[in-house]
């Protein structure tokens, strides 16, 4: 037997020899590393040392790679040992052999040249090039390290999944069997062995395919909290690794009046690295088989996908007077969006329905319950410039009534009743944005260009009836025929600052509108079949035909912090004032208005040149923008920003005072000289509290007209938050009475992994509750599951109740099932 310890001394020269690849030109160097040792001869003669050296050499060398072609194989050890009778090497303290990507670590590896084998012992561990880890009392191995056998493993895998067994099995380079093994996600247990997982998978056998990334199971049983639940003589998965994989996945529950019981079985097929489609079979016991399937794809430019669904209902009855009364329905989707090069981009986002309460019926997960919104677009994005173009058609969800929201047609008059719905809803052909700025200085400022194109066309007029002193009022969302416009924007700044810190901005702008109307309908008289008077004040829609405006301004605002230092922070102290001069607003109430009509006056709109959310209405006259800026920033990282303002008109014609065919600026604060206040107050207290609110108060009275405050918190395990939202009544746009009410939603954590929460939404003018839920989840790195219920009185006024119970159960790498029930009460 040769013995070659290495010291301390020579341990860095000894693994520098070792460092190398192991094939006889290097082996030679062995006779060196028993002298390194310092070992002697242990008293055999010449050509008894002679000899077992040779041994050494051809043992070691049996270690290394068969061909030039091989990998190389490098060894670190403090002790290698060489047995000449039993024909083995050992390599012995704090082993490492690098082969191939593995990594083999022991306090012993023996190599015995006979049975081409390699056992590692003491602490053993074996990293796979895939990063894997396998840990064991001992692993046998071939000396390719493409077979082996391993007594007490664990086997830890990058996606922190963990295999254990007592013994395991591993053939042809990809297969490994477990005897009575146990799986998990748990991966935490890989850091902490002693720590139980939540659920685990045991097994008689565990077989392992690597070709195929499949895991199989024979004889299993699934546990929670080492408790069993359930017998699974066969199963079956995709190991960790896999994203896409063809099979079944995980079932989900469906239950509701109307549909009855249901469980929806979705197969999943891979096609290719680039495409796959997905079938879903949902039998129900009240209304037959719900068909859907989804096909996606993914191209070099971008993807797309495509995604129906259909029934034929057994029992048509079951949505009795509204339009889901009908033997056939279903719905097709299709989504892509490709990139023509990295600033361009295009796609597409359709939807097609049998009627507008499928998908609220069936419900689908990210379906939108109100609306389906089908779009095709170009963009393109530059440094200084933006395009966008984009086609809609709109689909509305809720069911025609003829009285308050929510209540239902006569039975068999939903169709057309709703073919005149959606009659009212436009089709936009398209609508282009285009904006860009200049990238050199223009007199010294900043100019930029803002250009819009709409055009829409609208098969049925859109309008409403307001009872006014004993009159009925006519207000137009928007009219039948075809409405263009084209809007063409230029604008110019300047900064300037003096030398005690004013801030002095002068600007001006010039835009111009052209309006192209076709077939538009200019009887206004007409409101749902009854006789309606027209308030004097909206003139008559201009006949078909081309018309022009033109609007220039011209503004200065002024701006003079001053700051305050203090040892705890700094105050900014900010007076703003912005005066803004142009001509009078022509055509008002002649012309559509399709995007205009939301208009909200508050602190983020004071000192906006012009207040109109959209381009079918443009500001005009002369008016000043007057307010106050208040900041704190405490060195801490909290801080307060509160603002308070007021708007005045000062003169030419007031555009807030005079409706159009909406009368969308009445109550909006602006119609007197002198607007409503407005105010904003916004607090960080950076250790969890954050509180916003902004209000507008009446000009005379100082009573609130519109407020919203909002207050978040997150504090330990305690996440909460609490919205105020109040709106005076506003008679002209159809709200008769104040609203005002609140929402809550909060979670607590109870412990480290199980948590409790609930939402809650409140009429305070009507004292009912609109809205509420309760919910108890629990989740940790492997497992979640949760339980809610929540009932919506919002669908149809309070009665009845729509009411539904939500169950979700997930495990990481094996997949998420839900049950949702859903009843009107």
């Amino acid at each position: 037997m040769i013995r070659v310890p290495v010291s301390s001394s020579s341990r860095g020269a000894a693994r520098g020899i070792w460092r190398a690849r192991l094939k006889a030109s290097l082996l030679a160097s062995a006779a060196v590393l028993v002298l390194i040792g310092g070992t002697g001869t242990y008293g055999r003669p010449a050509l008894a040392q002679a000899e077992e050296t040779n041994a050494l050499k051809s043992g070691l060398e049996s270690l290394a790679p068969k061909n030039d072609e091989a990998p190389e194989m490098f060894v670190e050890a403090d002790e290698l040992i060489y047995n000449f009778n039993g024909d083995t090497v050992s390599a012995v303290g704090n082993v490492h052999i690098y082969y191939g990507g593995y990594t083999l670590q022991a306090d012993k590896v023996t190599l015995d040249r006979k049975a081409g084998r390699m056992r590692a012992s003491g602490g053993a561990r074996l990293i796979e090039p895939t990063g894997n880890v396998v840990e064991a009392e001992a692993i046998d191995l071939s000396d390719d390290f493409r077979d082996g056998f391993v007594r007490s493993l664990r086997v830890l895998s990058t996606q922190r999944t963990v295999f254990a067994a007592e013994s395991a099995t591993r053939t042809e380079g990809e297969t490994t069997v477990f005897e009575k093994g146990v799986y998990t996600a748990c991966g935490s247990c890989a850091d902490d062995p002693s720590r139980p997982p939540t659920w685990q998978i045991k097994a008689k056998r565990i077989i392992h395919k690597e070709s195929e990334k499949m895991v199989y199971y024979d004889n299993a049983r699934l546990e929670f909290w080492g408790v069993p639940v359930a017998y699974l003589p066969f199963l079956s998965h995709p190991d960790p690794t896999v994203k896409r994989k063809s099979g079944l996945l995980a079932p989900a529950y469906v239950f509701s009046d109307e549909l009855g019981v249901g469980v929806s079985v979705p197969y999943h097929w891979v096609l290719g690295p680039d495409k796959d489609v997905t079938f879903t079979a949902t039998p129900l016991t009240r209304q037959g088989l719900l068909g859907q399937v989804e096909w996606r794809q993914r191209l070099m430019d971008g993807a797309y996908s495509i995604s129906a669904a259909g029934i034929k209902q057994s029992e048509p009855g079951a949505f009795f007077g509204t339009s889901g009364d009908r033997s056939y329905r279903g719905s097709i989707r299709s989504k892509g969006e490709f990139y023509i090069n990295p600033r361009w981009k295009w796609g597409w986002d359709a939807t097609l329905l049998s009627d507008r309460a499928f998908l609220k019926d069936y419900k689908r997960d990210g379906d939108n319950d109100d609306e389906a919104i089908s779009t095709v677009y170009l963009t393109g994005l530059g440094d200084r410039n933006y395009f966008d173009l984009r086609a809609y058609r709109f689909d509305v969800f809720q069911e025609q009534g003829s009285g308050k929201s929510g209540s239902i047609a006569p039975a068999g008059s939903f169709s057309p009743q709703w073919r005149n719905f959606q009659a009212k809803q436009p089709i936009v052909h398209p609508v282009l944005d285009y904006s860009a700025i200049f990238g050199d200085p223009v007199a010294g400022g900043e100019l930029s260009f803002d250009f819009n194109l709409t055009s829409l066309t609208r098969d049925e007029t859109d309008a409403f009836g307001i009872k006014k002193n004993g009159a009925v009022l006519t207000r137009f969302r928007g009219v039948e025929g075809t409405f263009t416009r084209t809007t063409v924007e230029a604008t110019w700044r300047r900064q300037f600052i003096d030398p005690i810190g004013q801030v002095i901005t002068p600007f001006a702008s010039v835009k111009g509108d052209a309006f192209f109307l076709s077939s538009i309908d200019n009887r206004v008289t007409a409101y749902t079949g009854r006789t309606a008077l027209v308030n004097p004040n909206v003139e008559p829609f201009a006949e078909d035909g081309v018309y022009g405006r033109f609007m220039p301004s011209i503004g200065l605002e002024y701006r003079y912090p001053f700051i305050s230092s203090h040892n705890w922070g700094s105050q900014v102290f900010e007076p703003i004032m912005q005066v803004v001069a142009r001509p009078n607003e022509t055509d008002i109430g002649k012309l559509p208005n399709e995007d205009a009509q939301s208009l909200v006056f508050d602190d983020t709109t004071l000192f906006s040149t012009d207040k109109f959310s959209g381009f079918d209405r443009t500001e005009g006259g002369t008016r000043a923008n007057v307010g106050f800026q208040y900041k704190v920033q405490a060195n801490d990282g909290g801080f307060i920003s509160a603002l308070i303002g007021q708007s005045f008109h000062l003169a030419g014609r007031n555009s807030f005072n005079t409706p159009d065919i909406l009368n969308a600026t009445a109550d909006s604060g602006l119609q007197d000289d002198h607007s409503d206040y407005v105010a904003r107050l916004y607090m960080d207290t950076n250790k969890g509290l954050l509180i916003g609110t902004r209000a507008r108060f009446d000009n005379v009275t100082f009573e609130p007209s519109r407020v919203e405050a909002q207050a978040i918190m997150a504090r330990g395990p305690f996440l909460g938050s609490f919205t105020y939202a109040f709106l005076d009544a506003q008679p002209e746009l159809g709200i008769p009475s104040e609203r005002e009410e609140v929402q809550a939603a909060a979670s607590a954590r109870l412990s480290e992994s199980w948590r409790v929460f609930g939402t809650l939404r409140y009429d305070i003018r009507n004292g009912s509750t609109v809205s509420d839920g309760l919910g108890l989840a629990y989740d940790d790195e492997s497992f979640s599951v949760s339980l809610a219920f929540s009932e919506d009185r919002s669908r149809f006024d309070g009665d009845p109740t729509d009411r539904t119970i939500f169950f979700r159960l997930g495990l990481r790498t094996l997949g998420d099932t839900q049950l949702s029930t859903n009843t009107l009460n």
